[in-house]
């Protein structure tokens, strides 16, 4: 009997390569969003810094405080604001990309494990097959040596 070969097993390791994609492609929307996580929290350090160097300024006893810091302080907090509202919505974006890269790595998935299947499924009925022929074989050698020995 010829040894097995799965017709599909080019389109098999295709899949497999397009996993692999997938998979490196997911990593990476997750990696972006995690940085850009780190990237708000920075923003709001230092938002919360800002704010407790005015509140110390302005709480101070006997010290004067001029309508230029305060400007400097209103122009600084609402430049911080932008910075955070902006960084905000580049987090909306990626953790849309990394759902879409998720989909796809689930498509994938699905798609690979059907092949697999179908793959598992045409050895089990080789291997049932290459045992059917070998009984076979085997009960012509035994009615061959019956026929012999009568």
């Amino acid at each position: 009997m010829k040894r097995f070969k799965f017709q599909l097993e080019t389109l098999l390791k295709v899949t497999r390569r397009k996993k692999d994609e997938a998979e490196q492609k997911f990593a990476a929307a997750s990696r972006a969003l995690e940085e850009n996580r780190e990237r708000l929290n920075m923003l709001l350090r230092e938002m919360k810094r800002g704010q407790d160097e005015y509140a110390a300024l302005i709480s101070g006893e006997g010290k004067t405080v001029t309508i230029g810091v305060i400007m400097t302080y209103n122009t600084f907090f609402g430049w911080k604001r932008q910075q955070i509202e902006k960084q905000q919505r580049v987090i909306l974006e990626c953790m849309n990309e990394k759902q879409k890269k998720l989909r796809a790595l689930m498509q994938v998935m699905t798609k690979l494990k059907s092949i697999e299947q179908l793959k598992e499924k045409r050895l089990k009925e080789y291997n049932e097959e290459a045992l059917r022929e070998e009984q076979k074989m085997l009960d012509e050698l035994g009615l061959q040596m019956t026929m012999r020995n009568a």
